[in-house]
């Protein structure tokens, strides 16, 4: 789970790149907000990565529930946010201006918790159903859920409409699947 080198990288600068481009006057409150959030904490971490990230021995057996704070908002690498920030830049945009700088704000702290519950009851049931033990050990950090539960709320929103992924048009309710995949390949764990 140490994959993440500390300072500056390409990664963090393509990013800060892309954020320059939309313009901060640009970008609503609680969106700038959550970008300088894990911005700051890609560069600043709390703590290492094995001791933030979320799984089933650690939060529930150990009793660290503060792992359910601090995992969506810390990244493996420089890679990870960005791919992370930039989706988020562009959902928090769009859902920001529709849902108001408050609301918008209750629902990623809402999101960022619950998104760990959920994570928790799938790993539980992956040891229940495959008799495998080893799912309580998975660790995960990163904001990939909190970004496909904004996916499916844009969705929601926005009815009807198409996206393109890696240049294909695909339609909006499918699109948030196939963006997951893509995550999952692009920057697996």
């Amino acid at each position: 789970m140490e994959r993440r080198r500390r300072g500056v990288s390409a990664g963090l600068l393509l990013l800060l790149y892309q954020i320059s481009q939309v313009g901060l006057q640009n970008i609503p409150s609680a969106t700038l907000g959550v970008l300088v959030l894990n911005i700051f904490l890609f560069l600043n971490p709390i703590r290492p990565l094995s001791e933030v990230c979320l799984s089933v021995n650690e939060a529930v057996h150990k009793k660290n529930w503060q792992r359910l704070l601090l995992a969506p908002f810390h990244h493996a690498d420089d890679w990870h946010l960005y791919y992370n920030m930039i989706s988020m830049l562009w959902k928090g945009i769009r859902l920001e201006r529709k849902l108001k700088s408050i609301w918008f704000a209750y629902i990623i702290a809402v999101f960022s918790v619950l998104i760990g519950v959920v994570y928790m009851v799938l790993e539980v049931l992956l040891v229940i159903i495959l008799n495998d033990p080893s799912y309580e050990m998975n660790c995960g950090v990163g904001f990939s859920g909190v970004l496909f539960a904004l996916k499916v709320l844009n969705n929601h929103y926005n009815p009807g409409r198409v996206s393109s992924v890696f240049g294909l048009p695909i339609s909006s309710k499918y699109a948030c699947w196939v963006e997951l995949v893509a995550i999952h390949f692009i920057s697996p764990g």
